[in-house]
């Protein structure tokens, strides 16, 4: 058995309740009703990536939580992979589609991280990404792009040790 696989055993319970409190925060109404974020598999997804993203950034800013935060990608993919079966996908087009998603993923990783870095723009990050299939207002971007910055502040001010536990301290919404 390998290394990985016996991290990934040993912290089973607290990657998922970390995974499941990424779903839970994607699921706000408010990104949906108010921010216009489509309430589809692509905006579901969009918003799953951006929690994700967020919480495996806090994680990078700590030396030694790489294996949890590899845990934390390898639950998220294992969970899209399951739903696009779920969904009637077949088996032949499953590891194509969630390969697709994971090479995107990595994308917003990268457009995320230079937004709030401000080495691009965040607002084009959002519109290209969260919002790929619709078009948000600017207050909808705006709110969107204060959301993640509040949110990364909120966890970068947070111990590691919160998210190791399986929680995802997040700023409350207005």
């Amino acid at each position: 058995m390998s290394l990985a696989a016996l991290f990934h055993r040993k912290y089973r319970n607290t990657v998922q309740a970390l995974y499941g409190a990424i779903v839970a925060a994607s699921r706000a109404r408010i990104f949906y009703e108010d921010w216009g974020v489509p309430d589809t598999l692509d905006g579901r997804f969009e918003l799953i990536a951006l929690h994700t993203f967020l919480a495996m950034r806090r994680l990078k800013q700590s030396g030694d939580s790489a294996a949890f935060s590899q845990a934390l990608f390898d639950t998220m993919f294992g969970d899209l992979d399951r739903n696009l079966r779920e969904m009637g996908v077949g088996d032949l087009s499953v590891g194509r589609q969630v390969k697709t998603m994971a090479k995107a993923f990595y994308g917003r990783i990268r457009a995320y991280e230079r937004g709030l870095a401000g080495t691009e723009s965040l607002d084009e990050a959002l519109r290209r990404n969260l919002y790929g299939t619709v078009a948000p207002s600017a207050a909808q971007i705006a709110a969107a792009a204060a959301y993640l910055r509040r949110q990364a502040q909120v966890l970068d001010a947070a111990p590691v040790g919160r998210l190791l536990s399986g929680e995802l301290p997040l700023a409350a919404e207005d």
